[in-house]
C-alpha cells in the first residue's frame, strides 16, 4: 500500500518554511530600512477572488469606500516589474520568498500611509503564514515605539481578508466572454489606429483551460484563505449577479465588520495582555529553559519530584490509559514548597500531559479533652492533581 501523505505533516513543514521565509525577508528589511522605519499602512485590504470574479472592477469600489487614495498594489504588476525582471535575470524563480519581498518594499512607500487594498495576495498556504507573521510583528513595532515619539507611524494595524466568490461555471463562462471582448477591442485599436491594446489572456480563450485556472483558485488559494478566518476580518462575498449588487453586498459585509472592530484607544489599553497565539508560540521554549534551569540550581528537588511521579503517580496515570484522565489525591510534605508544585506541572507538559492543581486544607479531628468535651483538630493540606491525556480507543474484534 502507497504512503499516503500526512496533512498534520505536511502543514507543519508549510509552517516551518513560512517562518524561514519570513524572517529572511524581515531580516532584509531591517538591513535596508532601519527598524524605525518599517512603517507599513494603517490599514490593509488583502483582495483575492475566483478568475472572473471581479477584482479588478471592484478593486477601486473599495477603496473609495474605505476612503484610501494612493492606489492599489497589484501583485501581478509587481511580478512584471523591474525589480522582479532583475530577480528572474539573475536566475532566480520569483517564488513566495521573492513574492513576499516585493510586496513588503511596495507597502513601505509612504504614499500608503493611510492604507491600501492588495489585490493577488495571499495566494499560498506559505503566504498565509507569512500574513499571520507579520500582522504580530506590527503588533510588536506598535509596541516597541508606543511610548516614543514615532509612535503616530506605528498604528494599531488593521487587516481584512476579502474574497470575491463565483462557481465554477460562471468563472469559466466570465473568463471566455472577457477573452471575447478582449480580442474584439483590440481588432478594434489595431483597425483604427486609435485606443490602448489590452492584454490577451491565453486562459480566456479555452475553456479547459480556465476550468484548470478556476480548480487551481479553489483547491490552493481558497482553501489557504480559509485559516484566515479566525483571526482577521473575513468578508466572503458572493459575486454573481450585477457589478451594483456585488458591490452592495461589499458595502454591507464591511460595515457589519467595521462595527466589531476595537478601537484604538481601546486596543492599546490591552495591548500589554499577550493574545494567546503569541503565548502559544514561546510556550515551548520557555517550558524547556525552566526545566533546565531546575535541573543546574534545583537539582535536588528536581530528582525528588522526577522520582514521586515515576513511582507514586504514573501507576494511577497508567491504570487510566483508556479514559485519558487520572484524579490523584497526595498529602506529601514536599509539595509545600512552591517550586515543587511548579516543577511538577512542568514536567508533566513536557511529557504531553495537561495537568491542573487544586489544593484544600482539611481539619482532621485528632483527640477530645475528657473535662471539658472540647475536640481538637489537626489540619493538614491535600493536593488534587488532575492529569489529562489523550486515551486510548479499545477495538472489539
Amino acid at each position: 500500500m502507497p504512503n499516503l501523505p500526512n496533512p498534520s505533516k505536511t502543514q507543519d513543514l508549510e509552517v516551518k518554511d513560512a517562518q524561514l521565509i519570513f524572517n529572511s525577508v524581515w531580516n532584509h528589511l531591517e538591513s535596508d530600512h532601519g527598524r524605525e522605519n518599517l512603517r507599513f499602512p494603517k490599514e490593509l485590504i488583502w483582495l483575492n477572488g475566483a478568475p472572473g470574479s471581479g477584482k479588478g472592477t471592484q478593486t477601486n469600489f473599495i477603496m473609495n469606500f474605505r476612503d484610501l487614495t494612493d492606489g492599489p498594489v497589484v501583485v501581478s504588476d509587481l511580478l512584471t516589474s523591474p525589480q522582479a525582471q532583475k530577480m528572474k535575470n539573475a536566475g532566480n524563480m520569483v517564488g513566495d520568498r521573492e513574492v513576499l519581498m516585493l510586496v513588503f518594499n511596495e507597502l513601505l512607500d509612504p504614499r500608503y500611509e493611510s492604507g491600501t487594498v492588495v489585490d493577488g495576495f495571499p495566494r499560498t498556504k506559505v503566504q498565509v503564514e507569512c500574513l499571520k507573521l507579520l500582522y504580530q510583528k506590527l503588533r510588536e513595532l506598535r509596541t516597541q515605539f508606543y511610548h516614543t515619539e514615532l509612535r503616530q507611524h506605528f498604528p494599531k494595524p488593521i487587516f481584512h481578508i476579502t474574497v470575491l466568490f463565483v462557481d465554477e461555471r460562471e468563472s469559466v463562462a466570465r473568463q471566455i466572454r472577457r477573452g471575447r471582448q478582449t480580442r474584439e477591442h483590440n481588432e478594434k485599436v489595431r483597425a483604427s489606429g486609435v485606443g490602448v491594446l489590452k492584454e490577451e489572456r491565453l486562459t480566456d480563450f479555452d475553456e479547459n483551460t480556465a476550468r484548470r485556472r478556476y480548480r487551481t483558485f479553489k483547491e490552493g488559494t481558497y482553501e489557504a484563505l480559509k485559516d484566515l478566518r479566525q483571526i482577521f476580518h473575513y468578508h466572503y462575498v458572493n459575486a454573481h449577479g450585477t457589478i451594483s449588487e456585488v458591490q452592495e453586498r461589499i458595502v454591507r459585509e464591511m460595515r457589519y465588520q467595521s462595527s466589531l472592530e476595537l478601537g484604538e484607544r481601546t486596543f492599546d489599553r490591552l495591548r500589554v495582555i499577550p493574545i494567546a497565539e503569541e503565548i502559544v508560540r514561546h510556550a515551548r521554549q520557555d517550558l524547556v529553559k525552566r526545566l533546565d534551569d531546575y535541573a543546574e540550581t534545583d537539582e535536588e528537588l528536581f530528582e525528588k519530584i522526577a522520582v514521586l511521579i515515576n513511582d507514586k503517580f504514573m501507576p494511577i496515570i497508567i491504570r487510566h490509559a483508556i479514559s485519558g484522565m487520572a484524579l490523584i489525591n497526595s498529602e506529601d510534605s514536599l509539595f509545600s514548597d512552591p517550586l515543587a508544585l511548579q516543577i511538577l506541572l512542568d514536567i508533566f507538559s513536557e511529557r504531553g500531559y495537561h495537568t491542573s492543581i487544586d489544593i484544600r486544607k482539611v481539619d482532621s479531628p485528632c483527640s477530645v479533652d475528657l473535662k471539658t468535651g472540647e475536640i481538637k483538630y489537626t489540619s493538614k493540606r491535600i493536593y488534587s492533581f488532575r492529569v489529562r491525556f489523550e486515551g486510548s480507543e479499545i477495538r472489539r474484534g
